[in-house]
């Protein structure tokens, strides 16, 4: 197997590249970074050196690329079948599988209102019914994965899997604009945050030099 390489954006911005990048660092595969910052005259010309997309993040294998955060997620979990990176109960997993497809596809009112921005001191906003709506729904997964599996340790479904790598970066979104919680969802977001990989992304978010106006919500 050739080395892998992962490609991503700003730590501080970029919530695609978080997935897969704390993925694999809390599963314990190794890998080299390769970081590009975004929104800059020459961000699109040195992705598509690795990443026909043009976007971030990439994986490479040698010569084989895949792109899209779920992509990457899927290949992993077939790289490394031992490493359960789905549940391994076949309810869990459909479960699972459902819940990190609506987050890969959906929470767009989310997304574009409350950008993420790690480095942002936690602070409330204005929002539209949209967006709560969206926090809503986050909130009731949430709720229905950890009352489910959630005995079994304190992520989605017990132990960590692709599902919390998926919701990571709205864990950063709702700690850093101060979205009112229940408990139970507090204490999700509490968990992802202790992590020693989110930690570390954390640390590498406040060195970083670039601004991305557009994400600076006030």
């Amino acid at each position: 197997m050739s080395p892998l390489q992962l490609v991503i954006g700003n730590k501080n911005y970029s919530s695609w590249s978080l997935r897969p990048w704390l993925l694999m660092k809390q599963m314990g595969i190794a890998f080299e970074e390769i970081l590009i910052p975004l929104y800059r005259p020459e961000t699109k010309d040195r992705i598509l050196l690795y990443s026909p997309s043009g976007k971030v993040p990439a994986l490479k294998e040698g010569e084989r690329v895949v792109w899209d955060s779920l992509a990457i997620a899927e290949y992993l979990a077939e790289m490394f079948p031992r490493m359960n990176l789905w549940p391994e109960d076949p309810e869990a997993r459909a479960l699972a599988r459902s819940v990190s497809a609506e987050m890969h596809s959906g929470f767009t009112a989310l997304r574009g209102e409350l950008p993420m921005n790690v480095r942002r001191k936690p602070a409330a906003v204005t929002m539209s019914e949209a967006t709560k709506a969206d926090i809503r729904r986050i909130q009731e997964i949430w709720g229905l994965c950890r009352g489910r599996y959630g005995g079994a340790g304190p992520f989605l479904f017990g132990r960590f899997s692709i599902a919390d790598a998926m919701y990571a970066p709205v864990v950063f979104r709702f700690s850093r604009y101060a979205v009112e919680m229940n408990s139970a969802s507090a204490a999700y977001v509490k968990s992802i945050e202790e992590l020693p990989a989110i930690r570390e992304w954390i640390e590498a978010s406040a060195s970083e030099p670039w601004i991305i106006a557009a994400s600076e919500i006030i």
